[in-house]
C-alpha cells in the first residue's frame, strides 16, 4: 500500500518544487513528474504513474487539474483507478476516494463540473438557434471579395505571380488564395 505522488507543470520553465515538496510530506514513496500540457492526450509520467500503481495504492496529486485534461478526462482516470482498487487524494482539495465520504465529495464535484458544461453547451446551442432564426450566421468574416477573387485567379492565370505574391497583393494568407482558386475550379 504505497502512496504514489503525480506532478506536472506545462511549461519547463515551470517549477515543480513546490509540488513535489507537498507531494513528499505528504508521504509519496515515489513521485512521477511531468513537463506536458494538461490538454495533451499523451502524458507518458502519467501513463507510467498509473502502470505502476497496484491495488491498494493511491495515487496522490497537489490538485485535481494536475491530472486531468477535462471533467471527463479526470472522471475517467478516477473510474479506472477505482476498477483497479487504486485510491485518489487531491491534496489541496481535500479529497480522498479511499474513504466513503472522500468518494461521494469527488463525485459530487465531478456531477457539478459536468452539469455545468453541458449547461454551458445548451446555452450555445439556444444562441446559436436564436442567432439564425435572425438571420445571423457564424463563421469567420469574408476575406475577399468575389471580385478580388476574380483578380486573384487573372494574376494567377497570367503565370507572372507566385501565390504568396498574390496573397500578400490582397493582404490574406496563401490558404486563402488556393481556396477561392479551388471554388473558380470547381465551379468551371
Amino acid at each position: 500500500m504505497a502512496a504514489v505522488g503525480y506532478a506536472r507543470v506545462s511549461t519547463r520553465e515551470q517549477n515543480l518544487d513546490g509540488q513535489t515538496d507537498v507531494l513528499g510530506a505528504a508521504g509519496c514513496e515515489k513521485v512521477f513528474i511531468e513537463h506536458a500540457s494538461g490538454v495533451l492526450a499523451k502524458r507518458p509520467a502519467l501513463e507510467d504513474a498509473l502502470e505502476y500503481l497496484r491495488s491498494g495504492d493511491t495515487l496522490v496529486v497537489t490538485k485535481l487539474d494536475r491530472l486531468g485534461r477535462s471533467v471527463r478526462n479526470l472522471k475517467e482516470v478516477a473510474d479506472g483507478l477505482e476498477r483497479r482498487g487504486v485510491g485518489l487524494k487531491a491534496l489541496s482539495q481535500g479529497i480522498d476516494t479511499t474513504t466513503p465520504g472522500g468518494r461521494l465529495f469527488f463525485h459530487m464535484l465531478a456531477a457539478i463540473a459536468e452539469f455545468e458544461h453541458d449547461l454551458i453547451v445548451e446555452r450555445t446551442k439556444d444562441g446559436l438557434a436564436a442567432a439564425r432564426a435572425r438571420g445571423r450566421t457564424g463563421g469567420g468574416r469574408v476575406k475577399m471579395s468575389p471580385t478580388k477573387a476574380r483578380q486573384a485567379r487573372a494574376m494567377y492565370d497570367q503565370k507572372t505571380y507566385t501565390v504568396q505574391q498574390i496573397a500578400e497583393t490582397f493582404g490574406v494568407s496563401r490558404g486563402t488564395i488556393y481556396r477561392h482558386l479551388g471554388e473558380d475550379v470547381s465551379r468551371g
